[in-house]
């Protein structure tokens, strides 16, 4: 098993090489306005730290938000482009499961990511592998009280939320090692893995225009 793994739902920009027991390589830049042009050289990077070949991938995993329309659709794209052109299954996981995760706590607690407009993405825990509520987006006053919190969206709102909740040391942002690790822990077990489509909680920020106003005298 060679699992390609990258994360796109935040402004981590993060790729990790799995060999279903543990993490070969991986690259993280965080960088909210460049995912198109980071991702592809943080997969070559990974690749060639490894020694391997594009070819010898045999899954591809990535982040399926929720997060921001734009940077979302890179990871999504890429990863049923890289899987149709190479042969080999796609799937996709929660980013928030991801941050979980990668904190590896064993008590109840929230992962909160950045939505924008005052929101955030946030999801329930009752340990690192697994979600009892969510994913959702909610003004940060709105979400769960007396938890702990972990994630960049709880950081951002901290002066609302309460600084002491906040859980040192855990990861911001989601981390491909992370990702693919779960991944591969959910399909030995058995799990039947999603497509990597999006997880939307709310409309594009784009909209279609309408018609034009009519002129009158």
């Amino acid at each position: 098993m060679l699992v390609l793994a990258f994360d796109t739902a935040t402004p981590a920009v993060t790729a990790a090489l799995h060999d279903g027991e543990r993490v070969l390589a991986e690259s993280t830049t965080v960088d909210a306005r460049r995912h198109g042009e980071l991702l592809a050289p943080a997969v070559q990077e990974v690749l060639r730290a490894c020694g391997a070949a594009l070819d010898e991938v045999t899954a591809v995993v990535a982040g399926s938000g929720p997060g921001p329309y734009t940077g979302l659709r890179v990871g999504l794209v890429t990863a049923q482009a890289l899987a149709t052109a190479l042969g080999v299954p796609a799937y996709g996981v929660c980013t928030l499961d991801a941050v979980a995760y990668g904190s590896g706590l064993s008590e109840p607690f929230v992962v909160a990511t950045d939505a924008r407009r005052k929101e955030v993405f946030w999801a329930r825990y009752a340990d690192s592998r697994t979600r009892l509520s969510g994913p959702a987006v909610d003004l940060p006053g709105e979400l769960p009280a007396g938890l702990p919190l972990v994630g960049a969206g709880a950081r951002l709102y901290a002066g609302i939320l309460g600084e002491e909740r906040i859980v040192a040391g855990a990861p911001e942002y989601p981390s491909a090692g992370a990702l693919a690790a779960l991944a591969a822990e959910r399909l030995a077990a058995g799990a039947e893995l999603p497509a990597p489509l999006p997880i939307y909680l709310r409309r594009p920020d784009a909209r279609v225009p309408g018609a034009p106003k009519r002129v009158t005298a």
